[in-house]
């Protein structure tokens, strides 16, 4: 390919390649994309639908890497298609422990014993090489062989390593105890040892430092350094380089070693050192009285026991690691966001406190450089300095306040509050909003009235800054107003004596003696009837009446306010009252129609007028927490911006499939069982914003949605209303099309040359903002350096078939000219009588006729669609975006056009040093909008604000292993569109596809970071089951990602404390999750045992006798598992920064009373079934959630579906009685009442399919069967078959120790009591199969026989039903797993019957404490209406 570009390049005509010709042409898409995209499908069509294990197909990471390969060039070219590259297919708990049975002592007996840590070592490398093997098996043939040797080699050295280690260690510790002198194999074993570690650490240091690294870089050459790094781990193509710089370095490896000092510390000292004593008391007793047969413990020092109360302590040590972690990062990000000024406005009283600094602020990060501006800062011109930023400061600021009120956040009383004058014109001081100014000037005049001297009158005004702000400022404006006003010589002349007199007295301290300040509500009374006139538009009555207005309030000044001395000025005073008296005065009076003159004449009417505080302005929660993080962030670092025709360009990217565009009327209107529909439940959640937006489109705040919908135009308002609050494609689009809006504004407020804009521009004209968004200059500059790109897969489709959603994206185009949408074009043509279908990926804009504008089209190999549908609708789209970043914003996101300022210094974050690589993920943070729609939304709200704040500040920043979490991160565009994209799409194992992203980067060489200065808006799933399945997705792919070879080779080239940061905060995370249930599983049965086998109660009955109160406290361990509220230490402390102790303690005291604890159990249970499936059984599921706002009835069967097999069978068999009522509980707590008779009824026609004859249930909706069979699916490989026979084993355990305490046993241990058990039981399966007739009477028979000739009580027939029910279900879940077999043998039909009936009554016993309820509140109701009717 090399050498015929390069013969093209040397001629001098441009030419064809030859390589590419066809009978159509030139065609590179046919000679080289379609024969490499054929084998693609090919090998994604014999996956199974995602079924077949990943080691049997070829997926799109193993084409890539084929081309990493020397093998690639086997291809040739032109491309040879007989290549085989075209076949289709057809140790530390050890240490502690040993040093807690040595009693604390570190003689050199314990050095011996801690010694042993080196064979330890090595065995435990020897069975990591074995694991290699076997988790390699089956993929063999698609491994490069060097690979496969590397595997095979580390295991023959650590088998030869292991039994050299092992040998000198025992042969030494033999010689030592056969002589009293030191062993000489043993010092060769610490010699041995000790270089071995030596060589470690030094070649850690090698690896890891990047000084060190450098260096080893230049020994590649030597045999030596290539052999030993090839053993040490494998040659990728990949992942070279990822160290970061030593200062990086130090600083996460001193997190981990205070995490694993508190860990250990943990580990030691309330862990395995209180357990030491105990544990050797159990040991030497020999004399244990069993109350059944025991096979393992009686001569065997009680080992059970031993393992009942360590098993326990073993699981926890390896999963508080976890809690640990979360501790001292949530200790860390809280410090990292105090640092970076995070919290510090977190209420409206400190907005209005700092206001006077946001210009300021404003202009030195969000404004461009100024030499104006830095000559005034300069010369120390302060107040002009303060005036020239308020100028500029007030455009935006007025702008974001209009916005507010456009989405209908706050009322039109609000924002005239919030507007902030534009200190263009030439009152001498900065004008600030009005909400800050609001009633000061009420009270200053009752301050003026109650002060004995203007020393104490300015003194107490003066402590309110905005106070003294508000007196300022109406002092000048009074005269401004009258002096532009006042077109006659002796008005005038009146205005400027009577500010020289005030001046005067101001200066003499005499104001007290010169005017009568009690008088002073007088002339605010004339000057706000002045005021009220002049705002309104001119005609001759109002003129006359501002005349007499004016007159009025010269003669209130006149004759009641003023005490001075006149006879100073005598001839002055003496024309004016010659001029009142002969009515010349003020007879000429010129109406203001300059409008800045009106915008002061009319803020002078509402400073007058405005007795109300504006404390709480705005009212709406919304709006003040965009307010107070927006302000709160002018104060944080961030890159200063520059010019909008410098700055980097961007695109945003947003994946659709068939999601909500936009709500219609019907689907507004439509109305549930309990009559509520989704338009009144938003009326009801959003009260204010409903009635705003009435006012907005001109209506009444009582009028009634009815009225709306026969005007088109309303209809559509109504419709975006109620969109824009859900989790729409509409909202998405209107919060996106923010950024051009924003852009749009700095372009026009730029649109003069920086160097000659305060020479060319007048001061107000540089800062007006009227008609910004017509600018062709601002349109033109946004439109280069920002791109909308929603790739809505299946338009097309839509389109044909005249969906809904394609037209309402069509109108989202008309309405947004910025806005492309890309999609795949599918094509039918008819050549030689066969249909062909041919691909294209196409992009369209809206044009001026209401039609779609294709812009590009480009003709794909096939169907795109080979993968995983978000990721392929992603990558087919790509290439339509462009600019130097590109940020990935899902549809269910939102944005505000005050954090869209912010998009230039963010996009400067690509160009400042954050380690030795650059950056290419800026992550930012989200809010997450959902969180007022319920108690459930509002924890997953909290919990998901946790992570993507505090959590992920951590990970950038020590831990350095912050990945990509799905959007709405900016991606360095290039970097990732050369190297694979942004999106991996294979099947099943890149479910989870927005992680890989993140993987592929730090793979790479790339560097990810996280800015909390911006955010955008983020919807999470609200209701109990879409919460559910969305975490199930989640658990589901991150088993997956277990598998892949990312996470392989992250955790292989990693530094170990860079790998345990990874490792904890992805799939670790799950792994302890799902440990939590376990340890829970082994404690319960651990207890289980010890109750049952009646060790438990002999050995407490010792210790009571012995007061051994270590013994005691050994058999009640459960406070271990109290620790687990440390993992709310995180949201507690997320809290604390941004809302402030009072508040955070109050949000998390009203999430327990809501009931979260009982949520975040469930959403464990969850999360751990998910994962473990999945990492049984493999084949993860994608989960649609639905995005919309929960407002139907879920029924009962529809609940019992989701979480019958992630709830309500996982509690133990010995404890189903105890904890399998937690599931339930918390089900009637968290979603709505179940409707009794209605849910019954369709749960047993669900279960029993009452259908019509014949008809079978399509699907696990309608059926028992269907879902019965769906949830068998993941069963399907003979090593996850085995797996489930095996845990299913647990389930025999209860019926065992039952038996043995039945009356009829005594203090018989024998087995045969275990056998005459089954046979009850039997007969009790013989009752449960055959219920009816003959077979009832014959068992009823044979047990009656059974209670009179035998020592059986009626207490043991009920131990025995009691005891079958996990032995039943045990049996049942084996003979799932060896389906194949038992419906060769015929008697699947039996095992499904069994199955249906474990569910009924699962379901019933569901059922019964909600049934008892409602039968009491019927009863309850019924009483209270006889009362009524009686009284």
């Amino acid at each position: 390919m090399g050498e015929e570009l390069n013969e093209l390049l040397m001629q001098q005509l441009a030419k064809p390649a030859d390589s590419c010709v066809t009978e159509n042409g030139v065609s590179f898409l046919e000679q080289v994309v379609c024969p490499i995209y054929d084998v693609i499908a090919a090998e994604a069509a014999n996956n199974e639908n995602g079924k077949a294990p990943h080691s049997t197909w070829r997926n799109y990471d193993d084409f890539n890497e084929y081309f990493w390969s020397p093998s690639c060039l086997k291809l040739r070219w032109p491309l040879d298609r007989d290549s085989s590259f075209f076949w289709k297919p057809t140790a530390r708990t050890k240490a502690l422990a040993i040093i807690a049975f040595n009693d604390g002592n570190f003689d050199s007996k314990t050095i011996h014993e801690v010694l042993s840590l080196g064979p330890t070592y090595f065995v435990m490398k020897l069975f990591q090489s074995l694991l290699d093997i076997v988790v390699m098996y089956g993929a063999y043939s698609t491994t490069r062989l060097l690979a496969v040797s590397r595997i095979f080699v580390r295991f023959i050295w650590f088998s030869f390593a292991t039994i050299f280690i092992c040998f000198l260690y025992v042969k030494g510790l033999q010689e030592k105890s056969s002589s009293k002198s030191e062993s000489t194999i043993f010092q060769i074993y610490i010699i041995v040892l000790g270089i071995y570690t030596g060589i470690q650490f030094f070649w850690s240091s090698l690896a890891r430092l990047p000084s060190c690294h450098h260096m080893l870089n230049r020994c590649d050459d030597w045999s030596v350094v290539r052999l030993f790094k090839w053993i040490h781990q494998e040659h990728y193509y990949v992942g070279r380089g990822m160290y970061k710089a030593t200062s990086d370095y130090v600083m996460y490896v001193l997190f981990w070693l205070i995490v694993l000092g508190g860990k250990f510390s943990f580990a030691y000292f309330l862990q395995i050192r209180p357990l030491v004593k105990p544990t050797r008391v159990i040991i030497d007793i020999k004399d244990v009285r069993y109350s059944w047969h025991d096979f393992v413990s009686k001569n065997n020092h009680n080992a059970l026991t031993i393992y009942s109360l360590w098993a326990p302590v073993f699981c926890i040590y390896l999963l508080d690691i976890h809690i640990f972690y979360t501790i001292i990062s949530a200790a860390v990000g809280f410090l990292l966001g105090a640092k970076d000024r995070l919290g510090e406005i977190r209420s409206l009283s400190a907005v209005h406190k700092l206001f006077e600094k946001f210009p300021e602020a404003f202009m030195d990060n969000l404004y461009i450089p100024l030499a104006t501006r830095d000559s005034l800062r300069i010369t120390g011109q302060v107040l002009q300095k303060n005036k020239f930023d308020a100028a500029r400061f007030s455009s935006f600021w007025n702008e974001i306040v209009r916005n507010l009120r456009e989405e209908d956040y706050i009322t039109n009383l609000e924002m005239e509050l919030l507007l902030m004058p534009k200190n263009s014109g030439t009152v001498p001081m900065v004008q600030w909003p009005l909400f800050l100014l609001a009633s000061k000037i009420f009270l200053a005049k009752d301050i003026a009235g109650e002060s004995d001297s203007q020393e104490e009158l300015w003194d107490r005004i003066a402590r309110d800054d905005y106070m003294k702000y508000a007196v300022e400022e109406c002092f000048h404006t009074i005269k401004l107003i009258l002096t532009s006003i006042l077109d006659d010589d002796e008005g005038k002349l009146w205005v400027e004596r009577i500010y020289e007199d005030i001046r005067g007295s101001i200066v003499k301290q005499s104001m007290h003696i010169d005017f009568q300040l009690k008088k002073l509500a007088l002339v605010i009374q004339k000057i706000t009837a002045l005021t009220g006139i002049l705002k309104e538009v001119e005609n001759p009555e109002l003129e006359r009446g501002a005349v007499n207005a004016a007159l009025d309030l010269y003669d209130v000044i006149q004759l009641d306010f003023l005490n001075v001395n006149m006879r100073k000025n005598y001839a002055t005073w003496n024309m004016l009252l010659k001029a009142r008296k002969e009515g010349r005065l003020f007879s000429k009076l010129k109406w203001p129609r300059d409008p800045e003159l009106r915008s002061q004449i009319r803020r002078l009417h509402s400073l007058f007028t405005i007795k109300d505080s504006a404390a709480n302005v705005p009212k709406n929660l919304e709006a003040r927490r965009r307010l107070e993080f927006f302000t709160n962030s002018l104060f944080m670092s961030m890159p200063r911006t520059k010019p909008v025709r410098e700055m980097l360009s961007f695109s945003v990217f947003t994946p659709y499939y068939s999601e909500t565009v936009l709500y219609s009327v019907h689907e507004l209107l439509k109305k549930n069982e309990d009559g509520i529909s989704i338009l009144f439940y938003l009326q009801k959640i959003y009260p204010d914003e409903w009635k705003n937006f009435l006012t907005r489109i001109g209506r009444d705040e009582n009028t009634h949605e009815s009225d709306l919908i026969d005007n088109d135009d309303e209809n559509l308002e109504l419709r975006f209303w109620a969109s824009y609050r859900g989790q729409t494609l509409a909202r998405t689009v209107r919060g996106m099309m923010y950024y051009r809006k924003a852009l749009m504004l700095q372009a026009y407020l730029e649109r003069i040359t920086v160097g000659d804009m305060e020479a060319a521009v007048p001061t107000t004209e540089a800062t007006d903002t009227k008609g910004f968004e017509f600018s062709p200059e601002a349109r033109a500059h946004a439109d280069l350096k920002f791109t909308y790109v929603v790739t809505c897969q299946i338009y097309g489709k839509q389109k044909e078939e005249q969906k809904p959603e394609a037209a309402d994206i069509a109108l989202l185009l008309q309405r947004n000219e910025a806005l492309r949408v890309a999609f795949i074009d599918e094509v039918e043509t008819l050549t030689d009588g066969e249909v062909h279908r041919e691909f294209f990926s196409k992009l369209v804009k809206g044009d001026i006729n209401g039609k779609d504008k294709e812009v590009y089209s480009i003709k794909l190999p096939g169907n795109p669609k080979l993968g995983e549908g978000k990721p392929e609708n992603q990558n087919h789209a790509i290439v339509f975006t462009r600019g130097n970043a590109v940020q990935t914003i899902d549809m269910n996101q939102d944005n505000y056009f005050e954090e869209a300022l912010k998009m230039r210094n963010l996009l400067e974050e690509f160009h400042v040093y954050h380690g030795i690589r650059p950056a290419t993920i800026l992550g930012i943070r989200e809010h997450v909008f959902t969180g007022s729609v319920s108690s459930l939304a509002s924890f997953m709200s909290n919990q998901e604000t946790t992570f993507v704040t505090l959590g992920q500040r951590v990970l950038a920043t020590p831990l350095k292993v912050r990945m990509h979490y799905g959007h709405p991160d900016v991606f360095d565009r290039v970097f990732h569109i050369t190297r694979g994209g942004i999106s991996k799409a294979s099947r099943v194992i890149n479910i989870s596809e927005d992680i890989y992203a993140g993987f592929n980067s730090t793979l790479r060489q790339g560097n990810i970071t996280h800015h909390e200065y911006i955010q955008v808006g983020k919807g999470r799933d609200v209701g109990l089951n879409q919460i559910a399945l969305f975490e199930g997705k989640v658990a589901g792919g991150n088993g997956e990602q277990v598998l892949s070879r990312d996470i392989y080779r992250l955790g292989q080239l990693f530094d170990y404390f860079r790998m345990l940061s990874f490792y904890f905060t992805t799939v670790g995370y799950y792994v302890c999750t799902m440990l939590t249930v376990i340890t829970v599983y082994i404690f319960l049965y651990g207890k289980t045992y010890l109750a049952l086998s009646g060790v438990g109660e002999d050995i407490q009955s010792r210790a009571s006798v012995l007061h051994n109160k270590a013994l005691n406290t050994a058999l009640n361990t459960q406070f271990l598992f109290q620790i687990g509220v440390f993992t709310a230490i995180p949201m507690v402390l997320g809290f604390i920064l941004e809302q402030g102790l009072l508040r955070a303690v109050v949000s998390f005291i009203t999430m327990q009373f809501q009931l979260c604890t009982v949520f975040f159990t469930f959403s464990l249970g969850t999360k751990t079934h998910y994962f473990g499936r999945t990492i049984l059984h493999g084949g993860a599921k994608y989960h649609a959630t639905g995005r919309g706002f929960v407002v139907i009835h879920i029924k009962f069967s529809e609940n019992y579906r989701l979480y019958s097999r992630s709830h309500f069978v996982k509690a133990p068999p010995p404890f189903r009685t105890h904890t399998g009522y937690v599931v339930p509980i918390s089900i009637y707590l968290l979603v709505r009442s179940f409707r009794t008779v209605e849910d019954f009824r369709d749960w047993t026609n669900w279960l029993f399919y009452r259908g019509g004859i014949g008809v079978k249930g399509s699907g696990a909706e309608e059926s028992w069967e269907a879902w019965w069979d769906e949830e068998l699916s993941h069963i399907r490989t003979l090593g996850g078959r085995l797996m489930e026979t095996i845990l299913s084993l647990r389930f025999f355990i209860f019926q065992y120790g039952v038996i043995y305490k039945l009356d009829v046993q005594g203090s018989n241990t024998s087995l045969s009591i275990f056998t005459f058990s089954q046979k009850i039981s039997v007969n009790f399966q013989l009752i449960l199969r055959f219920i009816q007739g003959v077979a009832f009477m014959l068992a009823l028979a044979g047990i009656t026989v059974a209670v009179v000739l035998t020592g059986l009580t009626v207490a043991d027939v009920f131990a025995c039903i009691l005891a079958f029910v996990p032995t039943g279900w045990g049996l049942l879940s084996i003979c799932v797993a060896w389906k194949p077999m038992l419906k060769r043998v015929g008697l699947w039909k039996s095992v499904r019957s069994l199955g249906r009936l474990y569910d009924a009554g699962m379901g019933m016993l569901i059922f019964i404490p909600y049934l008892d309820l409602h039968i009491l509140v019927l009863k309850i109701q019924a009483a209270n209406l006889v009362g009524f009717e009686k009284s």
